[in-house]
């Protein structure tokens, strides 16, 4: 039964200590910030639009967040500094051929790799997974990785 005399409970069984905090996993956090619209946290399809600051939002969760206007609606920290659609850019991805992500099963049961990614840098082929960083010019939309523009050293899109 215990505690009948027979037995001396000891310190660590009787003071419970501080908890163990959760740490992220960092590789988690980079694949959901490109894989997931950072308004919504739907997976992000087409048409997908980014703000100055990098984040990837989809479209139609931006145009909804702006359409609604009532008063119980509580402010979202992700898109609080986009006012407009004028804010945000449309972004033109290139595909990755590689990349076999919503064609295969959709039962569940299958692998998903993180580290492999739908989009790719048209002019390097780094995948977007979140391990390279990315820019996008502002005037057309187009995402190259960081190393292919410093390769490519101009101003104008490459398309």
């Amino acid at each position: 039964m215990g505690c009948d005399g027979g037995t001396i409970p000891k310190r660590h069984e009787l003071v419970k200590g501080p908890r163990k905090v959760e740490k992220v996993d960092k590789n988690a956090e980079l694949v959901a910030r490109w894989n997931y619209c950072a308004l919504s946290q739907e997976k992000l399809r087409r048409p997908i639009v980014a703000c100055e600051l990098g984040r990837l939002y989809n479209k139609d969760a931006v145009i909804e967040f702006l359409l609604d206007k009532s008063a119980d609606k509580t402010p979202v920290e992700a898109a609080s500094h986009i006012k407009s659609i004028k804010n945000v850019t449309e972004l033109n991805l290139a595909d990755n051929p590689a990349w076999s992500g919503d064609k295969e099963s959709i039962k569940g049961d299958k692998y998903d790799d993180i580290q492999s990614a739908c989009f790719i840098c048209p002019v390097v082929g780094l995948e977007m997974n979140g391990r390279h960083r990315f820019c996008f010019l502002r005037n057309c939309g187009c995402v190259f990785s960081e190393r292919a523009l410093r390769e490519i050293k101009s101003e104008v899109c490459h398309k």
